[in-house]
């Protein structure tokens, strides 16, 4: 999406409507992103399945990575027409192209191996973790290893933009930025609850990362950062230490491991992003977090209040 300047029509009806920053003003703006999000998602996959792409086994690679590409097409063309109404930037919803894949990615891609690895390096420590025998090998290995890291990229830009991006943005402007992050992030955590296996403590768990998420978003200015740490975690859950995620355990995963113990520590049916291990984690990240990045950028996606039109 560019993020060439727009022209804005000062005196314009539209504009008055799109960019008044009063509540009923706002939250009339996220249910027309939310329709959007509907209509585009809706004619998307019915396009994919006029031209035969869906219809396959729920959780084979083709339809994994079909459903969830068509999901962000839906998000990523609502909050575009949104930019359109709004004359904003898009990048001003919190993923500016010019950062794509940059510095704040990989660095969250890092915090997310390392958060996994603590985890589940905490249970193996303890006789919790069994990493189990290779169960792919050659080729296999390799394509497994990239679908999924493909996959999980794709599923960070979508669940990182459709519940830190355009809504996140245009809360902010209503009621604040944390009391938008504890809205996005309590709804971002019931969502999950309709996985299989997921489980109370999995919710609180998936609450407190998505405002860690906020976080990283407050102080970085975009959500590059949360979506390389997103996915690179997703990966190892799924793929590297072959747990469940989410309450959920795919197929081509690298080995045949095992979770035991209780399930506090453990995370039990929804995999170790419920475990207490990952609860200090996170918590120890919003810490080293706070001290690398210890301003609020001037470019933030998180915007203080305008003035009212």
């Amino acid at each position: 999406m560019p993020d060439s300047p727009v022209t804005v029509p000062a005196d314009s009806t539209a504009f008055n409507i799109f960019r008044n920053q009063r509540l009923p003003f706002l939250l009339l703006r996220v249910v027309i992103y939310l329709l959007f999000v509907e209509a585009f998602t809706y004619e998307f996959f019915w396009i994919a399945k006029f031209a035969g792409f869906t219809g396959r086994p729920a959780l084979s690679p083709a339809s994994l990575i079909t459903g969830e590409s068509l999901r962000l097409a839906g998000v990523l063309a609502a909050a575009w027409a949104m930019s359109r109404f709004e004359h904003r930037n898009f990048g001003e919803y919190g993923l500016p192209v010019r950062g794509a894949l940059g510095k704040y990615f990989w660095q969250g891609a890092l915090f997310g191996l390392v958060e996994i690895s603590t985890v589940l390096g905490a249970l193996a420590a303890l006789g919790y973790y069994k990493f189990g025998v290779v169960e792919i090998h050659g080729s296999k290995l390799f394509q497994w290893a990239v679908f999924w890291a493909a996959f999980f990229l794709i599923v960070g830009l979508f669940e990182e933009f459709a519940f830190r991006g355009y809504a996140q943005f245009t809360l902010t402007q209503g009621i604040g930025f944390w009391f938008a992050s504890l809205a996005t992030s309590i709804t971002f955590g019931a969502v999950h609850l309709m996985n299989r296996g997921e489980s109370w403590t999995g919710i609180v768990g998936i609450v407190l990362t998505g405002l860690f998420w906020c976080f990283t978003l407050r102080r970085t200015g975009t959500l590059w950062f949360a979506v390389g740490m997103h996915a690179a975690f997703d990966f190892g859950e799924t793929f590297l230490y072959s747990v469940p995620d989410s309450g959920t355990i795919f197929p081509g995963h690298l080995s045949s491991a095992t979770l035991a113990g209780p399930t506090w520590l453990s995370g039990g049916t929804a995999g170790p992003e419920a475990s207490v291990f990952d609860f200090a984690a996170l918590l120890l990240f919003f810490y080293v977090f706070h001290r690398l990045y210890p301003n609020i950028p001037k470019n933030s996606a998180s915007p203080p209040t305008e003035k009212r039109l």
